[in-house]
């Protein structure tokens, strides 16, 4: 699963606000489209979640997995698959903030899924893209709404 697709996008808030947002994984459902329900099942000594669960719908990825996560501050948070019950097989995914000195934050958001059908290497590609674009698109209209 080496390779992996990435996009970034500006938002107008400081990195602790993009990260705040990020970290509740509890509101996702209100403002992500594609995720259902969301468990976060442990959390760290800061309080961030470090296990969650999510019913996902992003058309071409139907599932429900677990993925673990692990924080650096207000810069990165980064995850893996813990287990899947339908069709991803191995998930990898990151937000990396860069704080850009004049109140607003460029966060890139990193991510390479694999699947348990076979699917050509583009179209694969094609959907990270468009999970990615999504999610950023939507993540900036939290934050800055």
């Amino acid at each position: 699963m080496a390779e992996r697709t990435e996009s970034s996008i500006s938002i107008d808030a400081a990195p602790a606000r993009v990260m705040e947002v990020i970290a509740d994984f509890d509101a996702y459902p209100e403002w992500t489209g594609a995720v259902k329900e969301v468990e976060v099942r442990s959390k760290g000594p800061d309080g961030r979640a470090t296990e969650v669960w999510f019913n996902l719908d992003a058309r071409a990825i139907k599932d429900q997995y677990s993925l673990a996560y692990t924080w650096k501050g207000e810069k990165e948070v980064r995850w893996s698959l813990i287990e899947a019950e339908q069709i991803v097989k191995a998930m990898d995914g990151a937000y990396l903030l860069v704080d850009n000195g004049d109140g607003s934050t460029t966060v890139t958001y990193r991510l390479a899924v694999d699947v348990k059908v076979p699917m050509l290497g583009m179209i694969k590609r094609k959907a990270e893209k468009v999970i990615i674009d999504t999610a950023l698109t939507e993540l900036k209209k939290r934050v800055e709404g």
